[in-house]
């Protein structure tokens, strides 16, 4: 008999994916609300996870400690705030130059949207590690020495602005459903907050279509020549454009930066968020 731990382990990811997928129908064929579902199913998704961090946990010592909680916090609510404004910002955009019609049927959108925005996500990731500039905003959220759900949130705003941004932008102009857009939605915030879990769990073969927390550990390695995987997705675009680095049984020893003097560290939230404004010292990049 397998003991309990081994089935949550096998069936907590298939689980997270049958949930979207309910979610997604139920909100199409019930035409509710897309902000207050996308709210409702993100707190659903992060409490699942946080639950199984305990039951699961990868390693024990990632787990947030007090003073974490509070910066993780703070982190979030930023995040939320940059979100929304990037949002409002697209929206204004897009009431000019996006087309007036969808030309796909719903079945076509789904996965066309998927791709279109998961591409635009893995190219300014990808910017975000290699461009100085960018990764002087994008490197906040690498600070952290743990990987874990509750840390997905820290995030500088401009960071959060130009990667939502972007990524709402691409699939607006290219003119996918409101439906379309929901359903891909949902489906990339539960993946990315999936990836970001310290939850001991494997997906086999899928971690080469999917992305999942055993390649997203190495991404934020302090040894840059594993790190990678800049879907958070998909991982179909790491292994296009070469940046795909996991093997089963693969892990970081450590993660964070690797020069850590060259960021403020996490608790320091003002400093933080003034840090690309600052003239830089340490490693220019986070890319190899």
């Amino acid at each position: 008999m397998p003991s309990a731990r081994a089935v949550v382990r096998v069936s907590a990811y298939p689980f997270l994916l049958a949930g979207t997928v309910s979610v997604a129908a139920a909100a199409l064929c019930f035409d509710w609300d897309p902000g207050r579902v996308s709210a409702l199913f993100l707190l659903g998704v992060i409490s699942y996870l946080a639950a199984l961090e305990r039951l699961i946990p990868h390693r024990r010592s990632w787990h947030p400690n007090a003073g974490e909680w509070r910066w993780y916090g703070i982190y979030s609510l930023l995040t939320m705030v940059a979100s929304a404004f990037a949002q409002y910002l697209v929206s204004a955009i897009v009431s000019v130059v996006s087309p007036s019609e969808a030309v796909l049927s719903l079945w076509a959108e789904i996965p066309a949207a998927l791709l279109t925005g998961s591409l635009a996500s893995y190219l300014v990731h990808r910017l975000g590690h290699t461009n100085a500039m960018l990764w002087r905003v994008h490197g906040v959220h690498h600070v952290p020495e743990k990987v874990n759900v509750a840390n997905n949130g820290v995030n500088h705003v401009l960071d959060i602005v130009l990667a939502q941004g972007s990524v709402q932008l691409a699939l607006s102009l290219v003119g996918f459903s409101r439906d379309s857009v929901l359903v891909v939605g949902l489906f990339v915030a539960a993946q990315g907050y999936f990836v970001h879990a310290n939850i001991d769990v494997r997906i086999g073969r899928l971690n080469h279509v999917l992305a999942s927390p055993e390649q997203h550990r190495l991404h934020h390695s302090t040894e840059l020549s594993e790190a990678g995987h800049y879907g958070s997705d998909l991982s179909i675009w790491d292994h296009i454009f070469g940046s795909y680095t996991w093997r089963p049984g693969r892990e970081p020893v450590a993660v964070g930066l690797g020069d850590p003097t060259s960021f403020p560290r996490t608790g320091e939230i003002v400093s933080s968020l003034l840090h690309p404004m600052r003239r830089a010292k340490g490693s220019g990049t986070g890319a190899a």
